[in-house]
């Protein structure tokens, strides 16, 4: 059993919710029995909930006899200034540009001397995109414009304009588009799976990237750069109290959601797919196979992942048997861009580009789509839930290194060579009540086998 330290309590150092036109505020650090914070690498943006019990005796002396539901009142939209710490001190401040806003209010239980009732608080970035839409056409670097989406306005001096940190890894191709009065953070995730890392040198080599919100702001991120990163942390699962001087601290429990699904990587067609690309200029069509076996071009089969990938784990991708892996399993259909959008600041220079080149689509996702849609289902192979001290410092897309023990009588036994090893963090809940504090982790990976520590 797991030591009743494991999960030392934290600190709510400060909780005020302020009225939607200025003026009253209410403190409830006293009245939040339960606080969960969330961050995901598929989801735009970060989230809090918070329990909140009120008494007769514990509500606000300046609303009288009423709650803060309808003291303040709370109906959506109020900023909220929130510190949260962990029993080492790291914390997570939400005020000015990080400021929390309330979402909704749910599961209200009122009563004649308590209220209970949950609050979910969402980013100020979250909800003006429901207000703005991208309308201009944006070229060159895909990472360029994303930025550009993020930070500057879209239409009408309208925008998600975030004060938050952007990080986004330089993409290497150029991609012409235009909004179509879609949501900001629509063509973001939109444009995500037609990128390419800069550091990948070839198209098709290594696509795939993730648009998502941590703490520290927004992330546009390949996948392969996220797995090339440092280790935040190595966890270990074991029967003892004691945590060895090498691991940061203990998993107190875990389990596999996931293990390797082959049905379900045939289907999606992580190992082998066929494309049929049409072209309605020429009228013709181009069908491109994809296979992680590839490693050259070929007529009718594009360079595939192998020796390319950053893998987590140190057995190759490719380590499905042959005669599951080899045929391919899924077909997949998408129209090529040609003749649409080519590059130039007037209409004379766009002629002239499309003339150099009038067959050729403006993007080539013949060598970049299929790539992209593999990538994303191997990282998401293996999936393990697993439960630690909270550790407030942890960020989605982080790695961290667990180690499981190997199934033995023997007490001395060494950690599992097959499943423990570097993980990606996919999902966090930083979770705070008033005798205990951990964090949630879901984590991923593409392979088995663990690298040396």
């Amino acid at each position: 059993m797991s030591s009743k330290l494991s999960t030392r309590t934290g600190n709510i150092r400060e909780f005020k919710i302020f009225q939607a036109n200025g003026g009253n505020s209410a403190e409830v650090e006293a009245a939040a029995v339960d606080i969960k914070y969330y961050e995901d690498i598929l989801s735009n943006s970060v989230s809090l909930s918070v329990i909140i019990t009120e008494s007769g005796d514990s509500n606000n002396k300046k609303f009288g006899s009423r709650g803060i539901l309808d003291g303040l009142p709370i109906r959506g939209g109020e900023a909220a200034n929130i510190i949260i710490v962990d029993h080492d001190g790291n914390k997570l401040e939400f005020k000015d540009e990080k400021k929390l806003y309330v979402n909704r209010v749910r599961n209200v239980i009122a009563g004649t001397q308590k209220d209970v009732y949950a609050l979910d608080f969402t980013s100020r970035e979250m909800l003006a995109n429901e207000q703005c839409r991208v309308v201009k056409r944006y070229d060159g670097k895909i990472s360029d414009n994303i930025k550009k989406i993020l930070t500057e306005a879209t239409s009408a001096d309208v925008g998600i304009k975030t004060k938050k940190e952007v990080t986004v890894d330089e993409t290497a191709i150029n991609y012409n588009f235009i909004g179509n009065d879609r949501k900001p953070f629509y063509v973001c995730t939109w444009l995500a799976s037609k990128s390419i890392p800069a550091e990948a040198g070839t198209i098709g080599g290594s696509a795939g990237y993730v648009f998502y919100e941590t703490y520290d702001g927004y992330n546009f991120r390949s996948l392969d750069a996220l797995a090339e990163q440092e280790s935040k942390g190595n966890y270990l699962f074991s029967n003892t109290d004691n945590t060895p001087p090498e691991y940061t601290g203990k998993i107190l429990n875990y389990d596999l959601d996931r293990d390797i699904d082959l049905q379900n990587n045939l289907t999606i067609g992580a190992y082998s797919n066929r494309t049929l690309f049409f072209d309605f200029y020429a009228y013709n069509y181009k069908v491109r196979n994809y296979s992680v076996d590839s490693t050259q071009p070929a007529e009718n089969n594009e360079a595939g992942s192998k020796g390319k990938l950053v893998n987590l784990g140190e057995d190759e991708i490719n380590s499905v048997a042959d005669e599951f892996r080899l045929p391919v399993s899924r077909l997949m259909n998408r129209v090529l861009d040609v003749g649409t959008l080519p590059s130039g600041k007037d209409i004379d220079e766009q002629l002239k580009t499309w003339k150099n080149s009038p067959f050729d689509p403006t993007y080539d996702s013949t060598k970049t789509m299929v790539q992209s849609v593999m990538r994303y289902n191997q990282m998401f192979s293996v999936k393990i839930n697993i439960m630690i001290a909270g550790n407030f410092s942890l960020r989605a897309g982080d790695l961290i290194r667990c180690d499981f023990p190997t199934l033995s009588r023997d007490p001395n036994t060494r950690p599992n060579d097959v499943s423990g090893g570097l993980y990606m963090i996919s999902s966090l809940c930083h979770n705070i009540t008033p005798r205990e504090t951990y964090t949630s982790l879901t984590l991923v990976r593409d392979t088995f086998g663990s690298k040396p520590f």
